[in-house]
């Protein structure tokens, strides 16, 4: 027999089981919780339908969250409760069957008539003040009241209830009461009448269309949907039917938040078509299905439809914690929230400052995204107030619960003894009280120290809580213990309180102590030893009992001693096998507890004899794939290894090959060709057991053995003679020979294959090293190399130099060792601080070669030849650079280079070409054209030996720095040069040289420049003020220049005359009087320079002012007085060539924005 149920408890229809029975009777089948089965007899055949016990929730809104949690409060109606649970009609499970005939009467009266009375009372009385269902559908109406009223009809007639009564009090009759009642044919009619009209109302349950989602925010979402539709044939009544509608459908709403084929928790039941899903968690994917309910019949969910929702600002966090802390200070920490879709920005953390938790008085101490901060200058013992919120995209979360967390005071005083509140056996409870004096707002902690009488271990602590009370369990019976209180805070701890002592009550003894095995246990006995109990709990032990149980489950103990001693003998036990062993005793106290159960293991017997060992797939040459099966007997433990041992040909001892717990191997290092002999045998933790019969195996032909290492002969330099011998076969004989030949170990190539025994090699180096090695090669393979031969050629001449090159100029150093061999002691030490010139040999004497030195063939190189040609050659050491000098300046020579060693010379190298350069010229006069304060103009001449035409001549001028080193100032073809940024009355050191390409000269006699001293600055316009005839001129001051006074000469002008000096001396102004009403003045000042030692330096005189005559006003008759006309100004020459210069700055602007846009572009 076989059932399938549904899925849950709102699964769309019953399951049907096939069954079969030999004797015709019902079998008895499991039904699970919050199902109810039902039997219908049709055409001879019993069927047994399992069906959900179907729940009806009136409409409403439910809360949906992830997972979900409780209804909500004001969302009670739609939590199941039993009044309303009701089993389906009867019709509902005759139409399921698919066919009509005679029903017992056993199988269908549980489904009494009373029960449409029941759901109408339900529906004319809602729960919870909710109002009766509104009638929306009117089609489904109408066919659920043509079944109620054909159902009363038949009810009436046959009156197959047996009298039940119809109110909704009169529960439905057991089946076992109306076993006996036998059911008319008008009713089985009737029964088969509603079947269709079941069939009917159930395709107009199953026609719901998929819901539609709207108005989606983050917490709530609207949904609606549309009724189902019957056909026309189906909307019509019948003649004589009442029509008037009396119930309409409900629907149920079923949400998922595990994709859309997870489980559906039912959120809406209501005849509402739409319904709004509240308390939804943002961010958060969910799938949504409806299904109608009539009564007790129920239609298939729709089609589910899926929708996200919006993101949010976080949920509010939890309140902050104290870390840490001290008088003034407080470090809290908080953990984030969820953050509904958004990630998490920033935190806001406020306080009330200590003043008071109104939502007012909390300002912001902290804006951040740390989860952690400290605050600082905070009052000793005293209460502040935190609460915190969150803050992402989408906004602010609302604050946490507001935490109130103290600062720590002063170290709290020593609180009394503690109190005994009640002993126990094993357990003693002590009070104390809090510390007098202290503050209530200072949280104080307690430290409980307790001391074991005669312990010597002195106190130690037992509690460490806030609490006032503690219970120390685990104690030793009749033991006195003392107790003492310490007191502490975040400042520190207190002395301890007074000690008080307590002692616990007697109890029954302690279970025996260090039961173990005496000796090694035997294969079929054990010996047991164990200890008194170390507390008897006030009376002697009168017996020991001894359990022993089979197996490690220990479900089942047997009791194999009984007495006064302290060991026991057990016998009787099966090797290899697993025990547990426990005792306990028994004093006049009572029983002790039991004692930790001992494992024991009885020890195995080796296990038997394996079956020989086998071959797996064809032997290879040098190995073989040996495979075996476990002994038939393990000896009462499992087999943890084998050992496989190998018979080599002609060798009687054996070896062992392999140990390891698989059951195969595979032998390598094998000879080919050869015979060898195998077995095994197992272990367990006994040991080894017998070895199997002996297998013999052949292994396959191989590669050829490796080669004696080869001899060589050296012929000559260049060549050498290679032999060896061929080695052995192995099976198959060789058929090629292969010779590697190479300078180094890992570079080595294949220079001869073939059948011969040896093979002359050609082209070597002389003197050079070389390895060579051989191989034997046959049909089943290559054989191993030989060993390396070593060989090193003869030596011979050295090898031609190839690379010749030409020294640059900065490399042809003179060596300057017998120059520093004369210079005093005196001179070394006063050249010490000075950086030696490098002396260069002339490039128009002298030739720079370089080359690399060649091979030497084995012997070392002890000179070489420089051919010069027409010249004597020249013989070097073993050098590799060389200078040739005396030569003719612009002269070409072929140079050719030849090394020479013990054995001989060497072949020449390529002839090359090197032409010495013409002889540098020599310095020019250097002469100084203008000078000024702080600039210094130089000229050169050609020189006295002028250059050739074609030659470019170039200067390079230096000039002495404070330190005595020539740094350089310019470096070109041209004749003079400008040195500015100097110093006034300061002598400059110049030297100067020119050079070509034939190379640098000789550097001129050092020329000696002094700058003059610099004029004073000019002074800016007087200022000139005139009352009646007197005016007084005044003017800037200048500071002294370096030293030198400064004096100011003024000078005026009347009308067109010249200018005459009016006064000269250090004064900065100067009263001029008489002067004439008609008569136009001009000022100008200058400064002048009085040097000690030279005559005075006259500066640049500033700009001119003029002073106009009065203005003669006609009298007036006001009585006001008259003002002095005010002076006309007039350009200074100043202001006027710094017009000049704007305009023409101006213009070159625009000029060159000309050029750019219509020329470049």
């Amino acid at each position: 027999m076989s059932e399938d149920l549904p899925p849950g408890p709102r699964s769309g229809g019953p399951a049907q089981v096939p069954m079969m029975s030999p004797n015709g009777s019902v079998p008895q089948i499991f039904v699970p919780p919050g199902y109810v089965q039902q039997i219908i007899e049709e055409n001879g055949v019993r069927r047994v339908l399992v069906l959900p016990q179907t729940e009806f929730h009136p409409g409403g809104h439910s809360p949906l969250h992830h997972p979900p949690p409780p209804p909500h409060p004001h969302l009670q109606a739609f939590i199941p409760h039993p009044h309303i649970m009701h089993p389906p009609p009867p019709h509902l499970y005759s139409g399921l069957a698919g066919g009509t005939g005679d029903i017992n009467a056993q199988y269908i009266s549980q489904y009494h008539p009373a029960h449409p009375a029941i759901y109408s009372e339900q529906d004319a009385h809602p729960p919870h003040g909710r109002t009766a269902f509104t009638h929306r559908d009117e089609r489904a109406s109408k066919t659920y009241e043509r079944l109620q009223k054909k159902l009363k009809e038949r009810q009436g007639v046959g009156g197959g209830g047996g009298g039940a009564p119809s109110s909704k009090e009169s529960p439905p009759t057991s089946p076992q009461k109306n076993q006996g009642t036998a059911t008319t044919g008008e009713q089985q009619n009737g029964l088969e009448e509603l079947d269709e009209e079941a069939k009917a109302l159930q395709e107009l349950l199953n026609a719901i269309s998929k819901p539609v989602v709207t108005n989606i925010q983050a917490r709530e979402a609207s949904l609606s949907w549309a009724a189902p539709s019957l056909t026309k044939a189906e909307e019509e009544p019948k003649e004589g039917e009442d029509v008037t509608p009396q119930h309409a459908l409900a629907y149920e709403v079923s949400v998922s938040y595990n994709g859309r084929d997870g489980k559906y928790k039912s959120v809406y039941s209501g005849v509402e078509l739409s319904a709004t899903l509240q308390d939804l968690r943002p961010a958060t994917d969910y799938h949504i299905r409806v299904h109608a309910v009539c009564k007790s019949l129920q239609g298939v969910p729709s089609e589910a439809v899926s929708f996200t929702t919006l993101s949010c600002e976080p949920d509010a966090p939890s309140p902050p914690r104290k870390v840490s802390g001290t008088k003034s200070s407080l470090v809290l920490q908080w953990k984030a929230p969820c953050d509904n879709g958004s990630k998490i920005q920033n935190y806001i953390l406020q306080w009330d400052e200590g003043k008071g938790t109104e939502a007012s008085a909390f300002v912001q101490c902290f804006y951040g995204s740390q989860k952690q901060y400290r605050l600082t200058k905070l009052s000793t013992a005293s209460r502040y107030s935190f609460r915190l919120a969150a803050k992402n995209d989408m906004g602010i979360s609302e604050f946490s619960e507001v935490v109130h967390i103290m600062t720590s005071c002063s170290v709290p005083a020593p609180p009394l003894s503690p109190e005994l509140v009640q002993a126990g056996v094993t357990w003693l409870c002590v009070r104390w009280q809090r510390p007098a004096g202290s503050p209530k707002e200072d949280e104080i902690s307690y430290v409980l120290e307790m001391e074991e009488e005669g312990s010597g271990y002195g106190f130690q602590a037992s509690y460490d809580g806030e609490e006032l009370s503690h219970t120390s369990r685990n104690l030793h019976r009749s033991t006195t213990y003392r107790f003492r209180v310490v007191a502490y805070n975040s400042e520190g701890k207190s002395n301890p309180s007074s000690v008080s002592e307590f002692s616990t009550a007697p109890d029954r003894p302690s279970c025996p102590c260090r039961l173990s095995m005496k000796g090694k246990p035997q294969p079929n006995s054990i010996r047991l030893s164990w200890d008194p109990p170390k507390d008897s709990g006030g009376s002697e032990v009168t017996k020991y009992l001894v359990e022993l149980s089979e197996g490690l489950s220990g479900s089942l103990w047997n009791q194999v001693y009984s007495g006064l001693n302290t060991e026991c003998f057990c016998d009787g036990l099966s090797p290899g096998c697993s025990y547990q062993a426990r005792i306990h005793c028994i004093s006049a106290g009572g029983e002790s507890p039991l004692s930790e159960a001992l494992q024991i293991q009885t020890p195995p017997v080796p296990p038997g004899p394996c079956l020989p060992p086998r071959v797996v797939g064809k032997p290879k040459a040098r190995e073989v794939q040996i495979r075996w099966a476990p002994p038939q007997v393990d000896g009462g433990s499992a087999v943890s290894s084998y050992s496989l041992e190998m018979f080599a040909p002609q060798v009687e001892d054996s070896r062992e090959v392999y140990q390891g717990s698989e059951l195969d191997c595979t032998v390598g290092s094998l000879l080919p060709g050869r015979t060898y002999g195998f077995r095994i045998r197992a272990a367990n933790r006994a040991g080894y057991g017998p070895f199997s019969e002996r297998s013999e195996v052949t292994t396959g032909p191989g590669a050829p053995e490796a080669c004696r290492s080869p001899h060589v002969t050296c012929k000559s330099p260049t060549c050498a003679l290679v032999s060896w011998e061929a080695p052995v076969c192995n099976g198959a004989p060789v058929s090629e020979f292969r010779l590697e030949w190479g300078a180094a170990e890992g570079s080595m190539q294949v220079c001869y294959s073939g059948a011969a025994l040896s093979h002359e090699v050609r082209g070597l180096l002389p003197a050079t090293n070389y390895f060579c090695r051989v191989q034997a090669v046959n049909v089943a393979g290559a054989g191993p190399f030989s060993e390396l031969v070593f060989l090193q050629s003869p030596c011979s001449v050295p090898a031609v130099v190839s690379s010749v090159h030409a020294l640059r100029e900065s490399e042809m150093r003179v060596d300057s060792r017998s120059s520093e061999r004369k210079l005093s002691e005196e001179d070394e030490e006063e050249d010490e601080e000075d950086e030696e010139p490098v002396l260069l040999y002339s490039p128009s004497t002298c030739l720079g070669l370089r080359w690399e030195a060649p091979c030497d063939h084995g012997a070392e190189i002890t000179s070489y030849l420089i051919d010069l040609g027409e010249r004597q050659p020249i013989l070097t050491g073993p050098v590799t650079k060389y200078i040739i000098q005396n030569l003719q300046p612009d002269t070409t020579y072929r140079i050719r280079i030849q090394a020479l060693n013990s054995l001989g010379a060497g072949p020449f190298s390529h002839t090359f070409k090197l032409k010495t350069k013409p002889l540098p010229p020599l310095p020019p006069r250097l002469d100084c054209t203008a000078s000024s304060h702080q600039t210094l103009r130089l000229k050169w001449s050609e020189g006295p030996a002028r250059a050739q035409v074609s030659d470019a001549l170039q200067y390079h001028l230096q000039m002495e720095d404070r330190s005595g080193r020539f740094i350089s100032l310019y470096k070109g073809p041209c004749h003079t040069h400008k040195v500015q940024r100097l110093n006034e009355s300061t002598s400059y050191a110049f030297r100067i040289q020119a050079f070509n390409e034939a190379g640098e000269g000789p550097f001129s006699i050092v020329y000696t420049f002094t700058t003059p001293r610099s004029p004073p600055a000019a002074l800016k316009a007087p200022r000139v003020e005139r009352v009646d005839e007197v005016c007084e001129v005044s003017w800037e001051t200048l500071p002294p220049m370096k030293g030198d006074p400064v004096i100011y000469c003024l000078q005026s002008m009347q009308g067109n005359s010249d200018f005459r000096q009016i006064y000269k001396g250090s004064a900065t102004s100067y009263l001029l009087s008489s002067l004439s009403s008609t008569s136009e003045y001009r000022f100008r000042v200058c400064a002048i320079r009085q040097c000690q030692d030279a005559p005075e330096i006259l500066g640049p005189y500033s700009s001119t002012v003029i002073l106009l005559p009065p203005r003669l006003d006609p009298p007036s008759s006001s009585s006001k007085p008259t003002e002095p006309p005010k002076p006309k100004r007039s350009l200074t020459d100043e202001q006027f060539s710094f017009l000049i210069i704007a305009l023409l700055a101006v213009t070159s602007i625009l000029i060159a924005v000309a050029i750019q846009y219509f020329v470049i572009e």
